[in-house]
């Protein structure tokens, strides 16, 4: 799917706490480093499909920010404490607001963000190994300025 976002500046991030959980803030997506911000729920399918790719991009040091979308807080919390948290933070956009503004089509989504909070890629659907070889470490590279 096209993305209007890309080669532009993040949106503002607007997301309120889930659980316990750390929260993130816009400044968050302008400090410096590249990081994934990642749509997903608790009712998705495809998102419980890509989450042991998040576990795996997490595990070796790449940021996720997560936003839960729409979704029930104890819900999302159950998913997480099934499949494990790949988020280094993560904040829940209940009304769909933030969503909206980023241009989300569904979940999941994920967006490639360099240190200046620049979108470099959207990608919609699921992260399949396939995907993060063909398409999300080419733009992690470019976000790295590699």
């Amino acid at each position: 799917l096209p993305s209007a976002r890309e080669g532009q500046s993040a949106p503002p991030v607007q997301v309120t706490a889930l659980g316990d959980k750390a929260i993130f803030a816009d400044a968050d997506l302008r400090d410096g480093e590249v990081k994934l911000v990642n749509f997903w729920a608790s009712w998705c399918a495809p998102c419980r499909v890509e989450h042991p790719n998040l576990e795996a991009l997490s595990a070796e040091g790449l940021t996720i920010l997560g936003v839960n979308y729409k979704d029930e807080p104890g819900n999302a919390l159950g998913f997480l404490d099934e499949l494990g948290d790949p988020y280094a933070a993560i904040g829940a956009d209940g009304s769909g607001r933030m969503g909206l503004d980023w241009g989300l089509y569904g979940v999941p989504e994920t967006y490639v963000i360099d240190g200046n909070g620049q979108v470099i890629l959207r990608f919609a659907g699921p992260l399949t190994q396939r995907a993060i070889e063909e398409r999300l470490r080419p733009a992690l590279d470019q976000a790295r300025g590699n």
